[in-house]
């Protein structure tokens, strides 16, 4: 009778232990589910993805640890008969087993749930970067028109500091062309001037005869045409300053 019971026992053992075979089985398909779509996730992922790789390997060489036992077990029911103490003993160890391998389902459980955190942590850290690649884009942007702006600029100011060599150029030249017509207007033109001037100052002298009065027509002619004559050369010195900063490419030559 005793033993009849203990039979009992070990068949409703037998069920429980297939039925946690199922559900480890059913576990195991869904660890296996789990492991191919974390497969498609970053570095970080991955590292955590293998820790499940070897903890499903763990689990694999249990359970086929547990198929052995289970098949030692069958065996241990035929020779029921004549090996109760080492059924007892081989129950005893199934207990321990399942008790381990209930604690590797929880600690399971809390490395799945982990790598969830994980993920979700690794989600937003991809918006965040996205977010500043964003940020960064738009920055880049904003320094290519500047950039453009700056070499703008820099070839406007090359133009004006071109513009301004010519200028001071011209303005040399100018202002020793007007030294020069100073110098020249100072020299030739006081001379004829001055004759003009003595021979009239001659003329109003009531004395004077025919021929000193014919005379003095003549000096002023002739202090008139050599007047003329510079007065053409000054002309002509001026057009030559102008074309001169023409030539340069200065603007408003023709105010002075």
């Amino acid at each position: 009778m005793i033993k009849r019971v203990n039979k009992e026992e070990l068949i409703i053992q037998n069920n429980q232990l297939a039925f946690q075979n199922q559900e480890n089985e059913k576990r195991a398909a869904e660890l296996i589910i789990a492991n191919k779509e974390l497969a498609f996730q970053n570095q970080e992922k991955e590292k955590r993805a293998a820790e499940l790789v070897i903890a499903n390997k763990e689990l694999a060489f249990q359970n086929q640890e547990k198929e052995k036992r289970a098949a030692e077990l069958i065996i241990a029911n035929k020779e029921l008969a004549f090996q109760n103490q080492e059924k007892e003993k081989r129950a005893a160890e199934l207990i321990i087993a399942n008790k381990e391998l209930a604690f590797q389902n929880q600690e399971k459980e809390k490395r799945a749930a982990e790598l969830i955190i994980a993920n979700k942590e690794l989600a937003f850290q991809n918006q965040e970067k996205e977010k500043r690649a964003a940020e960064l884009i738009i920055a880049n942007k904003e320094l290519a028109f500047q950039n453009e702006e700056k070499e703008k600029k820099a070839i406007q100011l090359v133009k004006i500091n071109s513009e301004l060599n010519s200028a001071k150029e011209y303005q040399k030249a100018y202002i020793n062309g007007l030294k020069e017509i100073m110098f020249i207007t100072s020299h030739r033109v006081r001379q004829p001037v001055t004759n003009i001037l003595g021979i009239t100052y001659q003329l109003d002298q009531t004395s004077n005869s025919p021929q000193e009065v014919k005379d003095c027509i003549e000096f002023i002619k002739q202090s008139a045409l050599t007047l003329d004559t510079f007065t053409k050369e000054l002309t002509i010195f001026i057009s030559n300053l102008k074309q001169k900063g023409k030539e340069l490419n200065v603007d408003d030559l023709n105010n002075f």
